[in-house]
């Protein structure tokens, strides 16, 4: 496995979410992204994880909730990449992946626009 400190890949996520075009990340609303050493034991390859009510999905009804959330896992990632780039690429995939959750964007979407 890859060696990479936790401090490392946190770095790279915040540097993954800093290419997303300032167009929409201005249209990201009350999301925070963490990042987390192991996703849930019931799915241990998990990349990332968006929990919350999707941009879409919000009406009226929507004022004052927690914000969404958005975990990307360290452990899967640096298991199944042989290089730090190969990191660097795969926390980007999964960052975008994720944040088009939070836009409404489903995993048949992603998957067809190469972020599978």
């Amino acid at each position: 496995m890859l060696e990479m400190t936790r401090e490392e890949f946190e770095e790279l996520v915040a540097e993954a979410l800093d290419r997303i075009p300032p167009e929409l990340t201005r249209l990201m609303d009350n999301v925070a992204v963490f990042v987390e050493d192991e996703p849930p034991a019931e799915d241990p390859e998990l990349l990332g994880l968006y929990e919350g009510t999707p941009l879409t999905d919000r009406g009226e009804w929507y004022a004052g909730v927690l914000p969404d959330r958005i975990t990307i896992y360290r452990g899967p990632t640096l298991r199944m990449c042989a290089t730090r780039e190969d990191v660097v690429a795969e926390a980007e995939v999964t960052v975008v992946h994720e944040i088009a959750h939070h836009f409404g964007i489903d995993d048949a979407r992603l998957h067809s626009l190469g972020y599978g």
